[in-house]
């Protein structure tokens, strides 16, 4: 028997949603603040995935602008159902509208729909088709009672409108007395009853997963005795994996059962850089109850279908497509192109423009997921910066926690912006022509570099304490990204950036 290990999903893949169409799984995540927004993932199974696309690919489709970090995008839920797929989420503190969507495609890997809005109040809406035709809506709000107190929420759902309808009926607040953050319900329908899987104790080191049932669709629900019925609170907080949650189901086409699920693991004390990622832990049914033993397994027997890995993506990008990779995220929604792979072939160009890391808004960033503890990113930039513009590489958390290894007027700078105050940490002077940067992370330490020629790589300052990228110091819900950057520093840009390749591997 083959075995995979955890997590499936690397790097910052929080609030993860799976379906099953025949062989073939598909699953979406969470995306907050970036864009392209909502990554589809598609494996036959379950362990090896590769994205075919994003639900939010066009600015058209639906506002990002002016949102805040850990703002945009929570939680999706995807579906498919008579051909068509669906996706729900919610966009939470948008600048130009709020709440709950739905989106639609024939094809998970796109094009797909502009967003309808859906009434509903809070967060993590969840579809369910019923074998009778009709398909309901769940949602999670707060109730007022208590500071973290949540109820979950059913309403019908007209696939053909695209709209809630009917009643609207509060099914559960949790499963132990004083619960808080009842939240990510899921659906299903399990020999007959109806089984509700929330999560609950908050997104952090309480997490957990929790189910109730009930003989009809609007309930009542009553919860498992044995709740919950996956969490790692109870492994303290020195276990390699934490904050295990928030939790979908999907069956084999033999008829196994497994759970997709959120987790963490922190490169020092509590400390996560890589946000939370994808899990995989099966489950079995005793009594009309899902059992999963308790806990996630770093390495664990495989599901039943055969192993499908798909091909290795190349470690390096020289930037020589057509478009840009489909692990290249940008903050927020993109108003002009500021990008060209076109300009000068073979490159990537970036132009220096006014924005910043700092502003809450679309910079001239392209970055990418930072996906294991000990990696290695590097870049070769060519670039003449006028007045105040900086280009290279950088580390992100949000616009008041990142650090940056640039090139300035000034010469090579690696600058460190924390709780929004920037120090410039180390600096050399300007060299001609084309210069390599780099970042070597091993745990919570990050080490810049530069160079001139191949091979040749000397460190600049002292390593950085990455503890300063984590979300429990820089607070939010997302993990690093590491990437491209170009900025006139509020001045009126002209200038611009070029990339010739850009390098990330595991270390």
């Amino acid at each position: 028997m083959t075995a995979f290990r955890n997590p499936v999903l690397p790097g910052c893949h929080p609030d993860p949603s799976v379906c099953r169409v025949g062989g073939d799984f598909y699953l979406v995540a969470s995306t907050f603040e970036w864009f392209p927004g909502l990554p589809v993932f598609h494996s036959r199974d379950l362990v090896h995935w590769r994205q075919v696309g994003h639900a939010l690919d066009r600015a058209g489709q639906l506002p990002l602008d002016g949102v805040p970090a850990s703002g945009g995008l929570y939680a999706p839920t995807l579906r498919h159902h008579g051909g068509t797929f669906y996706l729900v989420c919610t966009l939470v503190d948008g600048t130009r509208w709020s709440g709950h969507f739905v989106m639609t495609a024939s094809d998970p890997a796109g094009p797909w729909s502009d967003a309808h809005r859906l009434d509903g109040d809070g967060i993590d809406p969840s579809l369910f088709f019923d074998d009778d035709g009709r398909a309901w809506c769940t949602g999670t709000r707060p109730t007022g009672r208590y500071e973290g107190h949540t109820e979950i929420w059913l309403r019908e759902f007209d696939p053909s409108a695209l709209a809630l309808t009917g009643e609207e009926h509060v099914i559960w607040d949790g499963a132990v007395k004083g619960a808080i953050w009842s939240e990510g319900s899921h659906l299903y329908k399990i020999d007959g009853r109806y089984v509700l899987l929330t999560a609950e104790g908050g997104t952090a080191h309480d997490h957990a997963v929790m189910v109730a049932r009930a003989g009809a669709v609007t309930g009542p629900y009553e919860g498992n005795p044995r709740n919950p019925v996956l969490t790692h609170r109870n492994l303290g907080a020195g276990h390699p994996v934490v904050g295990a949650g928030h939790a979908d189901l999907v069956d084999t086409p033999d008829g196994e059962c497994w759970m997709v699920l959120l987790a963490m693991r922190p490169h020092h004390l509590d400390r996560c850089v890589l946000g939370r990622e994808t899990f995989l832990a099966p489950v079995a049914w005793e009594d009309g109850w899902p059992v999963t033993g308790g806990r996630i397994e770093p390495v664990h027997p495989a599901p039943s279908p055969p192993p499908h890995p798909w091909p290795a993506a190349p470690a390096c990008d020289h930037f020589d497509g057509p478009d840009l990779d489909p692990a290249w995220n940008m903050l927020r929604t993109p108003r002009e192109r500021w990008w060209s792979l076109t300009e000068r072939p073979g490159h990537l160009r970036l132009r220096a423009r006014p924005e910043t890391l700092a502003d809450v808004a679309n910079p001239s960033f392209l970055g990418r997921r930072q996906q294991h503890p000990d990696f290695a990113a590097f870049t070769s930039l060519d670039f003449a910066p006028a007045d105040e513009e900086w280009a290279g590489l950088a580390l992100v958390q949000n616009n008041d926690f990142h650090v940056l290894l640039v090139s300035t007027g000034q010469g090579l700078q690696l600058v460190k912006r924390e709780q929004g105050v920037e120090t410039v940490l180390a600096a050399v002077p300007a060299v001609s022509g084309p210069v390599r940067l780099g970042f070597e992370a091993h745990g919570r330490w990050y080490q810049a570099y530069h160079g001139s020629a191949p091979g040749e790589w000397t460190p600049l300052g002292g390593p950085v304490d990455g503890d300063v990228l984590s979300s429990q110091v820089a607070g939010g819900f997302t993990g690093v990204y590491v990437g491209l950057y170009a900025t006139s520093n509020g001045r009126a840009g002209g200038g611009h950036a070029d990339f010739a390749w850009f390098e990330y591997r595991p270390l």
